[in-house]
């Protein structure tokens, strides 16, 4: 069984992004099993931990639970033109000490919404820049932006078809991505 993380970057009750990765994880085919990561009660990374050993619990137990999973879904809405602070975050205190290398070789999928016109561009290419930095291949297409994200929802909140299908092309080339990378 192949097991994937979830990370949501925002913290919002009612976030668009948690309902995209709800819908993401809805369409991977059987196999797959995910996790959701919980980044808001996460301390600000401090490289002092690490150097000294004193590393907080919570973060010993984050580090382990990102390093038990074979590859990430991240959904992001866009703050000031980059990824929100809290999830930056999740990411330096996962991914230290470097030689850990958490995320090296495990693939990922990067979705951002939000409901402007950019779909959240920014964001969705800072967080691309610093996956690619810690080593972890991203689905390179579709690129996943969802604007208007507050349209792509009938009046019961079930996700529009047109948006779903797109979603679904990007779970496609997730999974194929995965293929590639495990053994």
């Amino acid at each position: 069984m192949t097991k994937i993380g979830v990370f949501v970057g925002s913290l919002r009750k009612d976030s668009w992004n948690r309902k995209v990765a709800n819908e993401l994880v809805s369409l991977l085919p059987e196999g797959y099993e995910t996790e959701f990561f919980e980044i808001g009660n996460l301390p600000l990374y401090n490289e002092d931990w690490d150097q000294s050993g004193s590393v907080p619990e919570v973060v010993q137990d984050f580090r382990k639970a990102v390093a038990g999973v074979d590859a990430f879904i991240w959904t992001t809405p866009e703050y000031n033109r980059g990824v929100p602070g809290v999830l930056k975050n999740a990411i330096d205190v996962a991914s230290k000490p470097m030689q850990d290398a958490v995320f090296a070789g495990k693939p990922s999928l990067i979705a951002s919404a939000s409901t402007g016109s950019m779909g959240g561009f920014g964001s969705n290419h800072h967080l691309r820049q610093t996956l690619v930095f810690v080593n972890s291949p991203v689905v390179a297409q579709p690129e996943i932006y969802l604007s208007f994200i507050d349209k792509a929802y009938d009046e019961s909140g079930k996700m529009k078809a047109g948006t779903r299908d797109f979603l679904a092309k990007g779970i496609e080339a997730f999974t194929k991505l995965i293929g590639h990378y495990q053994v």
